[in-house]
């Protein structure tokens, strides 16, 4: 007996419909699965007999061959279980074939028939729901992170047990309902730069930078606070939108980084690899690819702490998509492309002994050595990133200041708060949103050299500044480029229409590294 039951594949973040073909036929006992399965989907039959007859049905003793169509791409995954246990049901008739032809059916089986969470759901139920299957019955643990996509009908279940009762209509499995998509679209941080005392100018420049997404490096000597103001970067990025979230969570979804309790990512991400990462798992691959950290920190913060610890190979493989905001891996099964726009926060020592340009430390290295030790990042990474923000140590008077905000002081200093920097990063935010909204960008570092005539003019005055600063600090043009974007998101902070001699200014002190560089 023939059937055929509906189902999907993932390759990246593609998913395309699968029909799962079952045809029980006479013949010596044998279970047979073709149309390109990996290890994974082969190894399924033997799930799917032990589930079959472990929730208390007989598994039909025939020859059962399995098609997976289309039969020329590639399938894998776990998810196929429940398809293909479906369909051995339908053709052995304990399963009303007519009951299940507008369903697609995605899960992981357990030898006891119990229906498994699966890797990728969203991804899936959108590449369906594109295909118009707008019913689809998957585990009850994706339920939460699948209801995120409307017009789509998702019906949780726990066992096979369960999904035959209501193919038999001895009960129903009743539509899963969805949350309100606004809720939790910001959590409460545990960190906020109100912790920090003082490098008032350092805050500045983290806002900044978080009002338009460019990319930092913060350099200083031990203790002065550079890994404590990166993990309070998230604390004053805007909140996210409905698709962002929505773009974010199919990464983590297809990465295995969802659970019952996080089914949806609602706030931006903040990753900090180690520095002994692999460059696989920082740009993402794999035989069937899989996004790596850039893409994790998606519309989010990649943080690199040490910088210069990272293999050179691995931080190389940073230069494409910092500039493209894509990663493009190419297998000999096709070209997978992963979405990568994410703001890169690193931090530095200056020098090995970490104490050079410290006043209160003397640095013990030589000029060679800092040479050397610079030379460890390449200069066109370095040349890709906006902002190099040259750290001093925090001075006594600004600790205690801190101190007696804590204290039983009659008169507490006022202290900026990170909701209130995010306010102001969201309105400079929204300024960018209001001007570019007939353009392909959103935000000032995404600006195209076109674009930049457009919206990033400057005066007789400016381009004097500009052109002096170009010639005495050695500056690429892309680093040309990035100070005028700078100076663009400087002007938006100040709700200032003009860039002026000022905010270039501002900008051009944000290149602590060419000085530094100079000064060797």
């Amino acid at each position: 007996m023939y059937s055929q039951v509906k189902s999907g594949t993932l390759y990246g973040l593609a998913s395309e419909q699968v029909i799962v073909e079952t045809d029980l036929s006479p013949g010596l006992p044998a279970f047979t699965i073709v149309g390109l399965p990996d290890a994974t989907v082969r190894e399924a039959k033997e799930r799917i007999r032990a589930a079959i007859i472990n929730s208390g049905f007989k598994f039909p003793a025939k020859r059962i061959t399995i098609n997976l169509s289309p039969a020329g791409t590639k399938k894998e995954g776990t998810h196929f279980d429940l398809p293909i246990a479906i369909g051995v049901m339908i053709s052995a008739g304990f399963i009303r074939r007519e009951r299940t032809e507008d369903l697609a059916f995605l899960g992981e089986l357990s030898l006891d028939g119990s229906v498994n969470r699966i890797n990728g759901a969203l991804p899936l139920v959108i590449g369906l729901r594109k295909q118009g299957v707008v019913k689809i019955i998957l585990p009850e643990a994706n339920a939460e992170e699948a209801s995120a996509i409307d017009d789509v009908l998702i019906y949780p279940v726990r066992n096979l047990r369960e999904i035959a009762a209501c193919f038999e209509e001895a009960q129903e499995i009743s539509p899963y309902q969805k949350r309100n998509k606004g809720q939790s679209g910001r959590i409460r941080e545990q960190t906020d730069f109100s912790d920090v005392a003082g490098q008032e100018s350092v805050k500045r420049a983290l806002q900044i930078a978080a009002a338009a997404s460019h990319n930092v490096l913060l350099i200083g000597p031990p203790g002065a606070g550079k890994t404590m103001m990166a993990k309070r970067m998230s604390g004053i990025l805007p909140a996210m939108t409905y698709e962002e979230k929505l773009e974010v969570t199919k990464i983590y979804s297809i990465a295995g980084e969802l659970s019952e309790q996080r089914p949806m990512i609602t706030v931006r991400p903040f990753r900090s690899p180690h520095h002994t990462i692999s460059g696989a798992a920082l740009i993402g691959g794999g035989g069937s690819p899989k996004p790596g950290e850039v893409s994790l920190a998606h519309y989010g913060v990649l943080f690199l702490d040490e910088l210069p610890e990272f293999n050179r190979y691995v931080l190389e493989m940073l230069r494409q998509p910092l500039e493209d905001e894509r990663v493009t891996i190419a297998r000999i099964r096709g070209t997978t492309a992963f979405p990568a726009k994410f703001m890169l926060l690193a931090s530095m020592n200056p020098c090995p002994c970490g104490y050079y340009s410290d006043p209160t430390h003397e640095c013990t290295c030589t000029p060679t050595q800092i040479r050397n030790y610079l030379s460890r990042i390449s200069g066109p990474l370095l040349d890709r990133i906006d902002m190099h923000i040259e750290i001093m140590p925090v001075q006594y008077r600004e600790l205690a200041e801190m101190e007696t905000m804590d204290g039983d002081a009659s008169e507490p200093l006022p202290v900026r708060t990170s909701e209130d920097m995010r306010q102001e990063v969201e309105a400079a935010r929204q300024i960018q949103i209001e001007r570019y909204r007939g353009e392909e960008i959103s935000y000032n570092s995404q600006l195209t050299p076109g674009l930049m005539k457009k919206y990033c003019a400057l005066d007789k005055e400016t381009k004097k500044l500009m052109e002096t600063a170009f010639h005495q600090l050695s500056l690429s043009a892309r680093a040309h480029h990035k100070i005028i974007k700078m100076g663009r998101t400087i002007a938006d902070m100040e709700g200032t229409e003009k860039i002026g001699v000022r905010h270039i200014a501002e900008a051009i002190r944000f290149r602590s590294l060419d000085k530094m560089y100079r000064g060797l």
